[in-house]
């Protein structure tokens, strides 16, 4: 390749980079600009730390939704996580090949399955469980929770399943050497050695379930008040906006912009955490 088309290809590499970032900064912009006249009205720490959300009462207050967003978030995590960190040592360490020839696509696979796909599953197969649990809808956190976690294992698991791959192999032979069982070697020496990458996945797994509207949507009850039992119906931040936003006008309208201007604080401050793991994670590589 001539020079003179080299450097006609870097400045078109350079262009669409430019493109992203300003399609990332005009879709905060947007967002902040409309949702803006909600923190100047009712002040951010009252709309943030408000204890009610009623449309109807002209009260907007954030933190039954944060409550109802993390419960749901962290019940995800504590299913998602071990199935997904266990399903990618085994995929990386005790799966055979034509096994893994299998599996990774099929674990990739759930990562293109549409939410709403998620919803009408949880509907049909977890909500009649928890209604003979729970009773009532069976709609609430715990419902949510395992769907939620189903569609997390993809990023879980593949982002654990880079990590694992790239611990160098004398690791595991010079666990071996010193007499560890196979097990052994795993848990003490190549976990963690791949603890970044997947504390990496883990964050990045965080990121996806707190931006996760439908499928929440569907199961959640989206009653907006504090979270006290596994079966009861709450509401989170995403299934609020997509309540509300077919008939919202006026400082209802911008509350749900605001609630918009939260979750892309809080999404982009797990993915900077996701990225600081990452790069601590190569230092650390470097290093040995």
């Amino acid at each position: 390749m001539s020079p003179k088309r080299e450097t006609y290809y870097v400045y078109l590499m350079a262009a669409f980079a430019a493109l992203a970032v300003l399609a990332v900064a005009l879709i905060f912009g947007f967002v902040l600009k409309e949702g803006w006249p909600v923190f100047s009205k009712i002040g951010a720490a009252e709309f943030v730390f408000g204890g009610e959300w009623s449309a109807r009462g002209g009260r907007f207050g954030l933190l039954p939704l944060i409550a109802g967003s993390f419960s749901v978030v962290l019940g995800a995590l504590l299913l998602g996580v071990p199935a997904g960190v266990i399903t990618a040592v085994f995929l990386v360490e005790y799966s055979p090949r034509w096994l893994a020839g299998i599996l990774r696509p099929a674990v990739d696979l759930l990562a293109g399955i549409p939410s709403v796909v998620y919803g009408f599953f949880g509907i049909v197969t977890i909500l009649p469980l928890m209604q003979s649990r729970y009773g009532g809808t069976g709609m609430g956190i715990a419902a949510a929770s395992i769907v939620l976690a189903i569609m997390i294992l993809p990023t879980i698991t593949s982002i654990s399943r880079d990590a694992l791959e790239a611990v160098p192999g004398d690791y595991r032979l010079g666990g071996l050497a010193l007499g560890a069982t196979q097990w052994r070697t795993i848990y003490n020496v190549i976990v963690p050695a791949a603890s970044s990458g997947i504390v990496t996945a883990v964050i990045l797994g965080m990121g996806r379930a707190i931006g996760e509207t439908m499928a929440v949507y569907m199961l959640l009850g989206n009653t907006p008040r504090f979270p006290t039992s596994l079966g009861r119906p709450v509401s989170a931040l995403t299934s609020q906006i997509a309540l509300d936003m077919s008939y919202a006008s006026g400082v209802h309208r911008t509350a749900l912009f605001g609630i918009g201007v939260v979750l892309l604080l809080i999404t982009a401050g797990l993915v900077s955490l996701g990225r600081a793991s990452a790069r601590r994670g190569v230092a650390r590589r470097g290093a040995r």
